[in-house]
């Protein structure tokens, strides 16, 4: 027993450390970031860290630009999140329909949009939706995308640009993993494209499209590198327009203390609500 147990611990050391090091250690700092705080003794002493217990907390609590973030990207995910979604099913069962020739051109075609990093994604939209840069001047030119009532939307249109392919993968993998049978028996009981999609597919790949809003809520609450981006060219863009946009300008102070408060409330609320979706969906299942 003594040589397994050797071998299982030769396979796990490996990510035992990564995991440490650049997940439980950064959880832990931050933690500990949060509890301080910095006084300084008179105008122009110098600047002394000490332990200040909860009170970076009760400033996060009390301010009010950060829950209205919080409730910003709230706002995005309830409709950004579905339609993503719905697009990313709906183009997974058109490649797995048949229906389509050439699946491979249009599996990468879908794809390429994930391989376009964030910024440079938000930096293209950004001169697209720009009135003085679009070459769509006749759309731009009438309706302001970058205004403060159409940002949030405009960076929602960024976010499902670029994600949508990377859901359809996961989707679509899950769709090529049902059995042959299921759908001759299918077949024999008469049901059409249709009928089977609806009946068949989408139940049999619940888990990844579960996955995937799992995903997508947590990326949600992680928004940054497009309003980041959108700050140049939409003043409605302020530094506090996402929760890890103010995690950003807060560290940028320098204030790291309170943006690791920030962090680690931003993190609780990442994890309870993703808990709450697993939960929700799990009795969903269940009955």
């Amino acid at each position: 027993m003594k040589a397994p147990k050797k071998a299982l611990l030769f396979f796990i050391l490996p990510f035992g450390l990564l995991f440490t090091a650049f997940y439980l250690a950064p959880i832990l700092y931050a933690i500990k970031q949060s509890l301080y705080k910095v006084e300084r003794s008179g105008t122009f002493g110098p600047a002394v860290e000490v332990f200040g217990g909860l009170t970076q907390y009760q400033r996060v609590f009390s301010d009010g630009p950060f829950w209205e973030s919080i409730g910003r990207v709230l706002l995005f995910g309830i409709v950004q999140v579905p339609v993503m979604l719905g697009l990313a099913l709906f183009l997974a069962l058109l490649l797995d329909s048949g229906l389509v020739k050439g699946r491979r051109f249009f599996r990468l075609a879908f794809f390429v949009p994930y391989a376009v990093p964030g910024v440079v994604a938000a930096i293209m939209w950004g001169f697209l939706y720009s009135p003085s840069l679009s070459p769509f001047d006749a759309v731009t030119g009438n309706v302001d995308l970058l205004s403060a009532d159409l940002v949030l939307w405009s960076m929602a249109n960024v976010v499902t640009w670029v994600y949508v392919g990377y859901n359809m993968l996961i989707i679509y993998s899950s769709l090529l993993a049902i059995p042959q049978e299921v759908y001759e028996a299918a077949c024999i009981d008469g049901a059409g494209a249709i009928r089977t999609a609806w009946s068949i597919k989408i139940p049999l790949v619940m888990p990844a499209i579960v996955l995937t809003t799992v995903f997508s809520i947590i990326g949600t609450l992680q928004l940054l590198a497009e309003p980041q981006v959108f700050r140049t060219f939409s003043s409605a863009v302020t530094s506090t327009y996402t929760p890890n946009l103010t995690v950003y300008s807060t560290s940028s102070i320098p204030n790291f203390n309170l943006a690791a408060a920030f962090s680690v409330v931003l993190a609780l609320a990442t994890c309870l609500l993703s808990f709450a979706f697993l939960k929700v969906t799990q009795r969903g299942g269940d009955k």
